[in-house]
């Protein structure tokens, strides 16, 4: 039986053509800056979105933990999305490497009211933490891939701008963004103070995500990418599968939109099933399965025997991905086997 799998756009595996790049790439060291592919791709990525500096990092997790770190103090507080990657998926990491505390916010599709935030920057006084940073995601995970509006950001950037807080974007899916709106990544990095984007979930690299910001912020980051355990070698074998995947699998991202637009139409009209095709903006699917009377694992195990994987999401939902490793037909006889099964 053929696997389908759907759990997320970070299984997919290099193309012949990307491990092909990533062999034949140049190498050098790259703790002493040495390593002439990496240093390409923070170069390309850093004029890709008209900032000074980016630095190359194993993870979008690590990424954003090391933003988080740079610009703020211990003691100081950050205002998240209360369903955003940061706060939810990080293991706490905010508190635990950056010593700092987080206040949740509800937004609507991971998009925070600029009004709300502008109400929860704390005064300036002694006995109350530092408001440091706002962090924001582009696109929203946990609403199946919802894209934050130009326009919403811009209102956040006035806001952080009048109380001097800066602002990080969470941009692991910022190409899916991209694609979906028509606006190009440039129009999301000027609003922010710092943002990381992934090289993994969509684009089809093995490993790696990276940094952007100013100049000397990047040397700060790289200072803790070092304490953090980020720093590597000969990494322009990684940095090559990024550079390959720059140039061949971002336009076909809208190939992963549509295949996820398909499969959410499918999936809404089983019995059982609950979708909000609004959120259906990019590559993810989410279905609220409470309906069926079955649980989660019920649901995913019944999946799993006709060979479809999913994940779980939120008390009574399974989510899907679209990616490069899966077709449309792949994407069509999954969408058929789980109709078969609640009919």
């Amino acid at each position: 039986m053929n696997t389908i799998d759907l759990r997320s756009d970070t299984v997919t595996r290099p193309s012949p053509a990307m491990l092909h790049a990533m062999m034949s790439a140049a190498v050098g060291d790259d703790v002493f800056g040495e390593d002439p592919t990496v240093n390409a791709l923070q170069s390309r990525i850093a004029s890709m979105f008209a900032k000074e500096a980016a630095l190359f990092v194993p993870s979008g997790t690590m990424g954003n933990e090391l933003c988080i770190k740079a610009h703020t103090q211990p003691g100081d507080e950050i205002i998240v999305e209360e369903d955003s990657h940061i706060i939810v998926y990080e293991t706490g990491g905010p508190s635990f490497l950056a010593g700092v505390q987080m206040h949740a916010l509800r937004g609507t599709r991971g998009v925070l009211d600029a009004g709300e935030v502008k109400r929860a920057v704390r005064p300036d006084v002694y006995y109350l933490p530092r408001t440091a940073l706002i962090c924001i995601e582009n696109t929203h995970g946990r609403s199946a891939g919802s894209v934050y509006p130009l326009d919403k950001m811009k209102a956040l950037r006035e806001v952080t701008r009048e109380a001097g807080v800066k602002l990080h974007l969470d941009g692991a899916r910022l190409w899916n963004a991209s694609v979906a709106s028509g606006n190009p990544v440039s129009d999301y990095a000027r609003l922010v103070d710092s943002l990381s984007v992934c090289f993994s979930k969509g684009l089809g690299a093995p490993i790696g995500s990276i940094v952007i910001g100013d100049g000397e912020f990047i040397e700060k980051v790289r200072k803790y990418r070092k304490i953090f355990g980020g720093g590597m070698r000969q990494v322009g074998i990684l940095a090559a599968a990024a550079l390959y995947a720059l140039d061949h699998n971002i336009e076909r991202l809208s190939e992963d939109h549509r295949k996820a637009k398909y499969f959410a139409g499918e999936l809404s009209g089983i019995s059982g099933f609950r979708i909000d095709k609004n959120e259906v903006q990019t590559n993810m699917v989410i279905a609220d399965i409470g309906g069926t009377g079955k649980t989660q694992s019920e649901v995913l195990d019944l999946m799993r025997s006709k060979g479809v994987l999913l994940t779980s999401e939120r008390l009574t939902s399974i989510r899907a991905v679209m990616h490069l490793d899966v077709s449309m037909e792949d994407v069509e006889e999954a969408a058929r086997q789980i109709k078969q099964l609640f009919r």
